[in-house]
């Protein structure tokens, strides 16, 4: 453990497993208070918190980040147990891969509302609080399908693009404010999710895509978002850092 973020706190979105989970653990690694945001996963966002306690401080908060209450209560829970936040990282995010043809207007909605709503939500919470005290970091976590797109993820790449978009904007919005905003766009992750779900023969067809031959760890994702979370990347913002192995390169 180091101090790169000591005296910070931070609050992860979907951080019960996963990408989200590897950053809030890499994230108390280097000092910061983290509170891990779930929604249905109780089970595993306590393993997650039970690593984070090993080396800083921890708390859950559990709510559905797309509905506005739910938002509102997770929010208040970190204010009133640490008096501020520093640092917000957007990573909660669902997939309803079907081809458009034979998409719902639900698989839509669901995807958008936790996506691209869930986004929006917390960071309008949280952004007083950062324009206060004139200093702060957001991260939203994307998709490389957000650039390239996806056949059957018509509704994810959606999602994933306009993250892009609300990242850029925001970026020129808050920059007077010493607040950065920055997106990952992780490629194929190995991270419990759809690279492990995948058959032996899609795995070496997407790898042979692939200029790095190897797909991403949630690890690599992690280390890079503590980059944009601390004062080393203090004059970058509105960036989409793409994690790909030359993928779309």
């Amino acid at each position: 453990m180091s101090d790169l973020l000591k005296d910070k706190i931070a609050m992860v979105t979907g951080a019960s497993r996963g990408i989200g989970a590897a950053i809030a653990k890499r994230l108390a690694n280097e000092g910061a208070k983290v509170a891990i945001n779930y929604n249905s996963s109780k089970e595993q966002a306590l393993q997650v918190l039970s690593a984070v306690q090993e080396v800083s401080e921890g708390m859950l908060v559990q709510g559905d980040v797309s509905v506005q209450a739910d938002a509102e209560k997770v929010l208040s829970q970190v204010i009133e147990n640490w008096g501020k936040i520093d640092i917000l990282v957007n990573n909660a995010g669902i997939n309803r891969d079907k081809l458009l043809m034979r998409m719902d207007a639900s698989d839509w909605d669901d995807v958008m509302n936790v996506n691209l709503r869930g986004t929006f939500l917390c960071t309008k919470l949280v952004l007083p609080y950062l324009i206060k005290q004139r200093q702060g970091n957001i991260v939203n976590v994307s998709s490389v399908v957000g650039l390239s797109g996806n056949p059957g993820q018509v509704n994810y790449a959606a999602s994933k693009a306009g993250l892009v978009g609300f990242t850029k904007a925001l970026a020129r919005e808050v920059a007077s404010r010493n607040i950065t905003v920055n997106a990952l766009a992780p490629g194929f992750i190995t991270s419990g999710g759809m690279v492990d779900e995948l058959s032996s023969d899609a795995k070496e067809t997407i790898l042979k895509k692939i200029p790095m031959g190897r797909f991403g760890t949630v690890d690599e994702v992690a280390e890079c978002c503590l980059f944009l979370c601390s004062d080393q990347s203090s004059y970058i913002t509105g960036q989409v850092i793409t994690m790909d192995g030359g993928m779309i390169a």
